[in-house]
């Protein structure tokens, strides 16, 4: 009597296994005694039958919450898209088969920084542009007018008119940046408009730009930037502008400019530096020695007789300068460079803050780190003697006269 109801639970549960794995469809009552451990729990599987046979689709019943990056991710590029735009400018060049005169279209970015319609970008974008037009992140376009640029610098100010409701970007400091800080770039890369990319700050270092000029304390990044995405703007974690993408670093190998994961940004201290000059004065002030250069390469410095084989040669100072209130001397002796007319026996400028110079490239190089009104040390030999000279710098407002500096 008690093997009886051992018996009779046995035989239920063999009438189960037999009726789910015989009779049943395989899988019927899975949900009722287990989960697929492949299928999530906010996952569906439907099961369709067709002509092609039968097709089982596991599916998201709701879309996932996004994690602390995405997050970030996407709170950046909201709030920084509506102060980036599309730059198109045209240019015309000649010719096609009839020598007749052919526009060109370039395309680059740009950022809004006030609501007086204000766009910065990189003069390489516009330069020697017919027309230059705007397209902001609502798809409205607007002429634009090249108000200012820095060709030092490779800036240029734009302003659009009659634009409503702007949101301009907010600025950062970049002088307390750091290698490793997560960065974004939004531009419009290949004409794809609207795009950003995410990467870190690489390292910062001076690097020099197609024009010669170099760019002190620039921004190298691995975020893939691409043509078009010069002059837009590299962004904060919080989406604050830290610098304006400029350059891709060349490809050794040949073949088309594309990202190999080195760009460079104009860092927005710099660029803010610039724009205090634009609404002040409505240009930039470059600072000048006021001084016509002669440079010295090993040669000359031989045949001169000149205590040291490099440097720049101070041939002339213009009246009332900063060389001239410095003390500085030009040359007094006429002599020949070919057919050309020079005067020897000026001072010979060798450093500048303890920078050694050697062309006059690095002497232009060593000014622009510097606005006009601040005061530099110069290294000099002055015969034999070498000596240094506190100059304060004046505002190159025009060229007179051969090379100055």
């Amino acid at each position: 009597m008690k093997l009886r109801p051992v018996v009779l639970v046995l035989l239920i549960l063999a009438g189960f296994y037999y009726l789910s794995s015989r009779m049943l469809p395989i899988g019927a009552l899975a949900g009722l005694v287990h989960r697929d451990a492949s299928t999530s729990a906010d996952a569906i599987t439907s099961k369709t039958t067709g002509p092609l046979g039968d097709f089982s689709l596991t599916e998201a019943q709701a879309a996932p919450a996004f994690d602390a990056e995405e997050q970030q991710n996407i709170a950046v590029y909201k709030r920084a898209m509506p102060s980036v735009v599309n730059i198109t400018s045209t240019t015309v060049v000649c010719c096609d088969f009839f020598l007749q005169p052919v526009p060109q279209q370039g395309q680059g970015s740009g950022f809004i920084v006030d609501n007086q319609g204000h766009i910065l970008t990189n003069n390489h974008v516009v330069d020697n542009a017919q027309t230059v037009e705007v397209t902001l992140w609502n798809k409205k376009k607007f002429k634009a007018t090249v108000i200012g640029v820095d060709h030092v610098h490779d800036l240029a100010l734009l302003q659009i008119h009659d634009a409503q409701d702007l949101q301009p970007a907010t600025l950062a400091d970049s002088t307390s940046l750091a290698v490793g800080q997560r960065v974004y770039a939004i531009g419009n890369p290949f004409g794809f408009s609207g795009t950003m990319t995410r990467g870190i700050i690489s390292a910062i270092r001076s690097v020099q730009l197609p024009s010669g000029n170099r760019i002190e304390d620039a921004i190298q990044t691995d975020a893939s930037v691409n043509p078009g995405n010069s002059g837009g703007p590299l962004l904060n974690s919080h989406g604050d502008v830290i610098g304006i993408t400029t350059m891709i670093a060349s490809n050794p190998n040949g073949g088309a400019d594309q990202s190999a994961g080195i760009g460079f940004a104009i860092p927005i201290s710099t660029a803010k530096a610039v724009l205090e000059d634009f609404m002040r004065y409505g240009r930039t002030r470059r600072p000048s020695l006021d001084i016509v250069t002669l440079p010295i390469g090993p040669d000359e410095a031989q045949q001169i007789g000149l205590p040291a084989d490099y440097g720049i040669l101070i041939e002339r100072v213009l009246p009332g300068g900063a060389a001239q209130r410095a003390g500085l001397r030009g040359g007094t002796e006429l002599a020949y460079k070919g057919n050309t007319r020079v005067m020897l026996g000026g001072d010979l400028i060798v450093g500048v803050d303890g920078q050694e110079i050697t062309t006059p490239q690095d002497l232009s190089n060593a000014l622009n780190a510097h606005h006009a009104g601040d005061t530099v040390v110069l290294t000099i030999y002055r015969g034999q003697q070498r000596m240094t000279v506190k100059v304060t710098l004046s505002d190159a407002k025009e060229v007179i006269g051969g090379q100055t500096a």
